[in-house]
């Protein structure tokens, strides 16, 4: 056989692995992220299942019978003060409390980025103007800032998802900024301009591609950060309107019976902290295996 046909053979044999399997074998490399992938895995599908599992009626059904009843066959997590099932609001709370923390986190992270994107390649007033803006909401404690707004508008879904917005887009606007402002000095973002390529195609095809390792990282930080903040508004009465049951109200409504039903605050109170930290150990494993200058 002629060399030549076997050294080609051989270099189209080879494949170099996608960058998808190459970020998840860093990412699995790390025991706390697989750690954390698994526990959050096995918590969104109980979720997501939670009509499957418990009917959502036992979730706001009162039943003054089986007040406070303690943990058993018929009741896993027991029942709270108006007789309703811990375990159903435990689940279904569950999911109120994700889906906001997700959508939140999702609406300031293209907010974020599109103000921080446009502030940073653009430049001059336009830069100015947005970040003397972002001084503006940056200058009140996110918490407050929340509370203030949702106090304002009314405790509903709606509302609690702006109010968290503005509160979390503005960790996004610095970060991309920083990003774009690097990215765009880059032999390929030119070449881009030279060839007459518009700024937002510029900005959509060539540079937020490339800044959205750190995106993905931050954004997923900033899920358990919103789930603690959630829950912090409900514990204050500002989350979504009972008997709708959520981990923060659970958790507000348990204060009364510490001493009598100790278990209303401790199963609420793990399902925050066991999610919090599932996805803190996942994003730690998503910023080593996104960040570039640890790869082999």
């Amino acid at each position: 056989m002629n060399p030549q046909t076997v050294k080609s053979t051989t270099v189209d044999s080879y494949k170099r692995p996608s960058q998808i399997k190459e970020i998840w074998r860093r990412f699995s490399k790390s025991k706390g992220a697989v750690i954390g992938f698994v526990l959050f895995t096995i918590i969104a599908v109980s979720l997501l299942a939670a009509d499957v599992i418990v009917p959502y009626e036992m979730a706001t059904k009162q039943d003054f019978s089986q007040q406070l009843a303690a943990p058993s066959g018929e009741h896993w997590f027991g029942t709270d003060g108006y007789g309703r099932d811990a375990f159903a609001r435990l689940l279904h709370g569950g999911r109120t409390s994700l889906s906001i923390a997700l959508l939140a986190t999702l609406s300031s992270a293209v907010l974020g980025s599109a103000l921080g994107a446009i502030s940073g390649y653009f430049g001059g007033k336009v830069d100015n103007f947005i970040m003397r803006s972002l001084d503006i909401f940056m200058s009140v404690p996110d918490i407050l800032f929340t509370m203030a707004v949702v106090y304002a508008l009314g405790a509903n879904f709606i509302n609690l998802l702006f109010a968290l917005t503005l509160a979390y887009f503005t960790n996004y606007v610095r970060l991309v900024r920083s990003q774009v402002l690097n990215l765009s000095e880059q032999d390929y973002v030119e070449a881009a301009r030279a060839g007459g390529s518009g700024s937002a195609r510029i900005i959509l095809s060539h540079i937020l591609p490339n800044a959205v390792g750190v995106i993905i990282v931050n954004t997923t930080l900033n899920v358990a950060k919103i789930i603690l903040y959630e829950s912090t508004l409900s514990f204050l009465g500002l989350g979504m309107p009972p008997p709708q049951p959520e981990w923060g109200l659970m958790l507000s409504e348990a204060r009364e019976f510490m001493r009598t039903a100790p278990w209303l605050m401790l199963f609420p109170a793990g399902a925050i902290v066991i999610t919090a930290a599932s996805i803190n150990l996942m994003g730690d494993g998503l910023r080593d295996a996104l960040d570039p200058h640890l790869k082999s």
